[in-house]
């Protein structure tokens, strides 16, 4: 399976480029602990940091989803990845809190500018196949591991004021973004190429499939925002114990993509999806209340279960909707995301007024209401892709 991912250069250089991208996703969540520390922000100050990188997002996601669907905008790529790490590497370095949501928000237009365009291309230069668009999002995925790493790295030794050091991943990511594109023939990119028979829109079935991403996405924001505090309070070890913990999180996701890719082949993608959701409750409930180091097991269990749907919500949703690409990429991979980081303050108010696990414990039961959504949905008909190339 790998040795087919590499022969496909567009699909190696877009899960590459995907993973620079998505860097700025998980240091967000990583930077928190830093906010906390160095400028002495509250739970709900730091929450509102988490927001500011999913609200304009979340706002903005569906209509560069509408736009290529209409037209071509490859460009797209190289200039959301460069706005998604310029915004990262100015907020450490203003101590007002207003620019720095204002930072965060840049750096989160960014990341929502480039996932529809980049699905969309990406499910063409996969020719349709699964298994590529899974590593398509497996390097996304190991974006968000790499995260607390890097920031670890640059931040823990030289202060918030060393974050102009993490637009380093974006630099990269724009230069594979414009060699993937290179690599592709033109009607692998433009935006009209369709096949003749692709069925019609379902947009009943993709709206409890959205319902049930948001229910997903929820649950996996809320831990990344908070879990990296929460192992800190509960095992011990201070910041070190904690970005182990958000560094668990986020690898177990990248284990869970391919997984989820391996079992819908075996078992069908709706199954897996659903044992996911179901399975999911459990992990989190472990998150919560297991004391001392097992807790970093439920949270691997955790991520693996909240990820192995995660490349089979983005081409389920493209097959209930084969005339609109763009806009079921950028719910499916982007705004369901961000909408998840709308309730980040919600949790750091609560925990503020109680406790962190107090906080946390609703996310038990999302993953339910998820599996209640999609329980009832039929496996679509894969839109039949044109074939380009050799």
């Amino acid at each position: 399976m790998l040795t087919a991912m590499l022969k496909n250069r567009p699909v190696t250089l877009l899960s590459a480029g995907h993973a620079c991208v998505d860097v700025y996703q998980g240091a967000v969540a990583a930077l928190v602990p830093y906010f906390i520390s160095e400028r002495a922000y509250t739970y709900a100050a730091a929450a509102g940091i988490v927001l500011a990188a999913s609200l304009l997002s979340s706002v903005v996601q569906p209509v560069f989803g509408a736009l290529t669907d209409r037209w071509s905008m490859p460009w797209l790529l190289p200039v959301s990845t460069l706005a998604g790490g310029v915004g990262i590497a100015l907020c450490g370095i203003t101590q007002q809190y207003t620019l720095t949501l204002v930072f965060v928000a840049l750096s989160g237009i960014g990341v929502a500018a480039y996932h529809p365009e980049a699905a969309r291309v990406a499910r063409m230069a996969s020719r349709g196949s699964h298994t590529s668009m899974g590593w398509f999002s497996l390097g996304g995925n190991l974006g968000f591991a790499a995260a607390p790493l890097m920031v670890a790295a640059a931040v823990a030794t030289g202060g918030l004021g060393a974050s102009p050091l993490l637009v380093i991943p974006a630099v990269i990511g724009s230069v594979l973004a414009v060699a993937a594109l290179r690599s592709m023939k033109p009607s692998q990119v433009d935006a009209k190429t369709r096949a003749a028979e692709a069925g019609p829109d379902d947009w009943s079935s993709f709206g409890r499939l959205t319902g049930a991403i948001m229910c997903r996405s929820i649950v996996f924001i809320g831990l990344s925002a908070f879990v990296s505090l929460y192992t800190s309070q509960r095992v011990g070890g201070g910041t070190a114990v904690g970005t182990a913990a958000l560094f668990v999180l986020y690898l177990g996701g990248a284990i869970g993509t391919v997984a989820g890719g391996r079992l819908a082949d075996k078992y069908g993608r709706l199954r897996v999806v659903q044992w996911s959701y179901a399975i999911t409750v459990l992990a989190v409930a472990g998150v919560v209340f297991v004391p001392g180091p097992l807790l970093f097991l439920f949270v691997a269990l955790s991520s693996a279960c909240l990820y192995v749907p995660f490349s089979l919500h983005i081409t389920l949703g493209q097959d209930y909707l084969p005339r609109h690409l763009g806009t079921a990429s950028g719910v499916t991979l982007g705004l369901t995301v961000s909408v998840g980081g709308l309730a980040s303050p919600v949790i750091g108010a609560i925990a503020d007024a109680t406790s962190l696990q107090t906080a946390l414990a609703p996310l038990i039961v999302l993953p339910a209401f998820g599996w209640l959504l999609i329980r009832a949905l039929r496996e679509p008909v894969s839109y039949p892709c044109v074939k380009v190339g050799a």
